[in-house]
Parts: structure tokens; sequence; C-alpha cells
């Protein structure tokens, strides 16, 4: 599925092409909660990082993760890149490059309409602010961590390739 989108100010437009598009993934971690906002957590989606098309790649920022490992006190910065614009800060996508082929678009920053999942997986629940109450449903799961089934594998199992 051919996925359009962009930022809120409309200085940075894209498109992807995406095999997994569905919006299943809601990811409470502080990271994805602080960098992208909204409810609580973000929505990944799974795409082709060659297909990728970018207008306006000069309005385009990269925010890398920093941690503190608790055992040794000392910062870890992650490989994976978020790329937002500069200028609105809309939160547009995740690049990692151990995984260059990859790219993960943020739900929130398509235009495109995208496919109503039927079941969603709430992940990184250890991670959620005091303040969110997950909207969990009959079908959905829930992982205090990343759960074993990755993005293409949800789209497997429930027959939603696109």
């Amino acid at each position: 599925m051919l996925l359009k989108g962009s930022c809120h100010c409309q200085l940075v437009k894209f498109s992807v092409e995406s095999p997994h598009p569905y919006p299943f993934n809601l990811c409470y971690c502080s990271v994805c909660r602080k960098t992208a906002g909204g409810g609580g957590f973000a929505i990944n989606l799974g795409a082709e990082y060659d297909s990728l098309d970018v207008e306006g790649k000069e309005h385009i920022a990269i925010y890398r993760a920093r941690f503190i490992d608790d055992a040794s006190g000392q910062e870890r910065v992650s490989p994976a890149q978020r790329s937002f614009c500069r200028h609105c800060a809309s939160a547009l996508w995740v690049w990692d490059s151990r995984w260059p082929r990859l790219l993960h678009p943020f739900a929130s920053a398509i235009d495109s309409n995208l496919p109503v999942p039927p079941e969603r997986t709430h992940l990184m629940l250890s991670s959620k602010a005091e303040w969110v109450s997950p909207c969990v449903e009959e079908n959905d799961q829930q992982f205090e961590q990343y759960p074993a089934e990755s993005i293409a594998q949800w789209h497997e199992r429930l027959g939603v390739v696109a």
C-alpha cells in the first residue's frame, strides 16, 4: 500500500510503500510518548526504506534517544534515527541502521486512509505514564515489554498483508 504523509506545517511531504499498513502497535515507552505525544503512546507502521520519497528534506531534523545505563551510569545513544520536522516538530518516521531495509512511519504523520486493525498490541506498558489508562479491547494483546511477534508476523497471522 502506498502511504502518503506530511508534517503539520506541510513543509515535509513523503510517500513510502508499506506491506504492513495496519496501525496496531501502540508503544507506551518514554521515548515514543515524549517525542510523538498523543494519548501517551505512538503507533509505528512497517514500510520499505528504499521506497521513501521525500519533498522538503531540508526541513527534517533527526533525534537519537539517549539512555542512562542503570548499572554503569553511562549514557548510551540509540542507533535509531527519529526524523521530525524542524519547524512544527511533527514526528515523521524512525529508521535504524540495524534493520536498514525497514522504515517505521508514525501513523500520526500519514495522510492516507489507513485500514482499521482487527486487534491491537499494547507494548512497553511497564513504561507508560501513571495518568494513561490504556483502552484495551477484547482481542487486544498486552505486553510489559516487547512482544516476540514482529509487525510482519502480526499482519501474516491475521491475513491482512497488503
